[in-house]
């Protein structure tokens, strides 16, 4: 392993904004050899935190997305077709699959939405973290480099097309549970991946994101990748239009960031644009002392 701990958490801290407890307790358990699954919400900066430490640790960073197309054969490799056809099985012809590619190169698979993964294909992955070697056939057994290691993200508020985690895969994984960023840090988040001075847009922009989280008919809110989309759009925006005020360009911005980013629960008759309207009128013209203007203007 590259460099030490602490300098490694100074590089990653350079990149990484907050997220000090999260990045401790990552950088300890990949320090100490183990395999992490990180349990949240998407855009909470999960695989901004291990990509870091790859970069600073000079290993690959391999991604992998969970689905149900993700079989055993597609995780560990497979042998070229046509050149079994012209050659035979041979270890020449194998066409290594993410899992023998990180293990070959002592890197971090990071499997995105573990629960939508194929329990066959989950148990091929265990068999290999818990041997650190995999065997393939006609290849022979692959021994991964020590700075191998396993991490994981779920989803634990989408339900749809996953399935449960049985306590024995969970036996194989340190947990941690990654929630949302405070809006200090939204706003921080915000400020550096679109560049923009607008301290009052960048505000609403995260303030609006962050209602959608508690708003009684949403059943998911949107990240703070909504914000960041929002303030951008609505930079763009200033420079193509005209608006008469610019409460309704960060109205038409946020109907546009937002509307694919959260989910309407199944029992309301909402629609995504109604309840970000909703949300919008609430931030700009329902706060005490300020006067209710007339929206259908």
């Amino acid at each position: 392993m590259t460099g030490t701990t602490v300098s490694t958490r100074a590089a990653v801290a350079a990149v990484v904004v907050g997220r000090s407890r999260e990045l401790d307790l990552v950088l300890a358990a990949v320090s100490a050899g183990r395999d992490v699954l990180l349990e949240g919400p998407p855009g909470t900066s999960k695989s901004t935190m291990l990509r870091a430490i790859t970069a600073h640790w000079g290993v690959p960073f391999v991604l992998v997305e969970g689905n149900a197309e993700l079989t055993p054969a597609r995780l560990v490799g497979h042998h070229n077709p046509a050149r079994v056809l012209r050659e035979d099985y041979s270890a020449e012809n194998f066409v290594a699959g993410p899992l023998v590619e990180a293990m070959r190169a002592g890197g971090f698979l990071y499997i995105e939405e573990l629960n939508r993964t194929p329990e066959d294909t989950l148990n091929t992955l265990l068999g290999a973290m818990a041997e650190r070697e995999v065997t393939v056939p006609r290849v022979g057994t692959v021994t991964a480099l020590p700075t191998f290691r396993v991490l994981a993200s779920m989803n634990p508020f989408d339900n749809v097309g996953t399935a449960r985690i049985s306590d024995s895969v969970y036996d194989r994984w340190c947990r941690l549970a990654v929630g949302y960023q405070d809006a200090g840090e939204e706003s921080d988040i915000v400020r550096a991946r679109t560049g923009s001075e607008d301290e009052l847009l960048v505000s609403d922009a995260v303030a609006i994101t962050r209602a959608t989280r508690a708003h009684p008919e949403l059943r998911r809110g949107s990240s703070v990748r909504g914000a960041i989309d929002l303030v951008a759009v609505a930079v763009e925006l200033g420079k193509l239009s005209s608006y008469a005020d610019r409460e309704r360009l960060v109205l038409d911005a946020a109907l546009l960031a937002l509307s694919a980013r959260v989910g309407v629960d199944e029992a309301s008759d909402a629609t995504p644009e109604a309840v970000i309207t909703e949300i919008w009128e609430n931030h700009f013209f329902s706060s005490p002392g300020v006067r209710r203007r007339d929206l259908t203007a």
